[in-house]
């Protein structure tokens, strides 16, 4: 197994499914924040959907079409990033992320959302990484932003959670808008 370090105490490293107690533990404390927005915590509600939706990106990542990954700070879960989408033979892939309550405000997110983009696009030749996000979730569309994104447009009403359609904001960046940007915004 590797670790990044994203400074400050913090490491990127794979979630892997014999750490579905530890992802459930997680989840339960990131549960009000991740609810919010998206349905990843309530997909993990017992050890056994932690364990499935792990196993369903190992599998995903053996077929080569997603990945995640954990944020570990001080030796906590308390966060991650992954790959929902990536498709190698398009040269497109999404970036997904969420994090609990107590990690929020570090700019872990951003980091480890660079980790994985400069991967993406240096190792895997991606040409566009898309970030999907609900236009009510502002931290993420900052995130996007930070990630010198560009918002390409709202997919009006276009996903229904919590009895109410989501718009939808579709920010991306291209192969070489990422290469060209400064060394600080792109590492």
């Amino acid at each position: 197994m590797f670790a990044i370090p994203l400074g400050d105490g913090a490491e990127l490293r794979p979630l892997e499914p014999y750490q579905a107690e530890e992802f459930l533990a997680h989840m339960d404390r990131a549960r009000g924040l991740v609810d919010e927005h998206i349905r990843l915590a309530q997909r993990v509600c017992d050890v056994d959907s932690a364990r499935d939706l792990l196993t369903s990106f190992a599998e995903k990542q053996a077929a080569d079409s997603g990945r995640i990954y954990g944020i570990w700070l001080d030796a906590a879960l308390v966060g991650g990033v992954m790959f929902p989408k990536f498709d190698a033979l398009h040269g497109t892939c999404e970036v997904g992320c969420w994090l609990e309550p107590a990690a929020t405000g570090r700019g872990l997110v951003t980091r480890a959302a660079r980790v994985l983009i400069d991967w993406a696009v240096d190792v895997r030749g991606i040409h566009r990484v898309e970030w999907l996000v609900s236009s009510a979730n502002s931290p993420s569309v900052r995130v996007a932003q930070r990630l010198g994104m560009r918002r390409d447009g709202v997919l009006r009403e276009s996903y229904p959670y919590r009895g109410v359609r989501q718009d939808i904001e579709v920010w991306s960046v291209l192969a070489p808008e990422w290469r060209g940007q400064e060394p600080e915004a792109a590492h």
